[in-house]
């Protein structure tokens, strides 16, 4: 390409250069993961943190040695929901992760920041070098899967994450707002240009079960997850409701006790997901 900088950590194009690059780095040596899976969006306020801690409690609860990358660098929340206030420790080589309650292991911005309400003004290079820090420095251990909580949009950490991170594949979440739908789409497209199969799409605030007749309410309009489902040729979907109760769970950093029923055909899919090996 006429305009090409040799770097392809920055770039999204499928040139001859790139396909005789690899991007994808190691983890720490002290680390062996047999799953990552992504948890993405191309729009802020639809849930993925949510998600990704709901997914993760799950998988957890069937016994499976659980992580979670944090790499919304500038707006962490994991921490939060699961009420961790634990600082990361270093090591000679590295740092380890934080652990909740349940015995998920946790990294986050917000376990090495003095306070949590400390704010990070970095630019993009030094915010998607730091989210692959968190992939190549942390002593992860032992892992059956790794969830990656994703920040918003196709820029330069979802470009990082996809292109140099082994993703097993990517969970996109959703709302039912047409807006949303359209974003969506873009974040599904670029999952395709970089070649990570996406695993399933999670319509989050789908509903809202009335309290008094149990008639679900559609409260941002007509479901859409099986219309995508049928037009991206997804292996499944999943909807989850609006529920105060839950919310408050997760407001208290009790996010290990929500019910996570509505996620089961969508971590099923993630179990059959490929496996890697370093």
């Amino acid at each position: 390409m006429a305009n090409c900088t040799h770097d392809c950590s920055t770039c999204g194009e499928s040139c001859g250069s790139r396909k005789n690059t690899s991007l994808i780095k190691p983890p720490h040596r002290g680390t062996k993961v047999k799953r990552v899976v992504a948890v993405a969006s191309g729009k802020g306020g639809v849930g993925k943190s949510y998600v990704t801690s709901l997914l993760a409690v799950r998988a957890r609860a069937m016994g499976l040695k659980v992580g979670i990358l944090d790499a919304d660098i500038t707006g962490p929340s994991i921490p939060k929901a699961f009420g961790v206030t634990a600082r990361a420790e270093g090591a000679e080589d590295g740092f380890y992760p934080v652990t909740s309650k349940s015995g998920i292991k946790l990294i986050s911005m917000n376990a090495l920041l003095e306070h949590d309400d400390d704010p990070v003004v970095w630019r993009g290079s030094l915010i998607a070098g730091a989210t692959l820090q968190f992939w190549t420095d942390v002593i992860w251990d032992e892992l059956d899967i790794l969830f990656i909580d994703m920040p918003p949009g196709t820029g330069d950490v979802p470009l990082t994450v996809f292109q140099s991170i082994p993703l097993s594949g990517v969970v996109v979440v959703t709302t039912p707002q047409d807006l949303v739908e359209l974003i969506v789409k873009k974040a599904m497209g670029m999952a395709k240009m970089l070649d990570v199969p996406v695993l399933g799409l999670v319509e989050n605030m789908s509903y809202l079960v009335c309290p008094d007749c149990g008639k679900e309410i559609e409260v941002f309009g007509k479901s859409k997850a099986e219309a995508l489902k049928t037009a991206y040729h997804l292996p499944c979907v999943a909807r989850i409701p609006i529920d105060p109760a839950v919310t408050e769970l997760v407001n208290a950093g009790h996010v290990e006790e929500a019910d996570t029923d509505a996620l089961a055909e969508v971590f099923a899919e993630i179990m059959r997901a490929r496996t890697i090996r370093f």
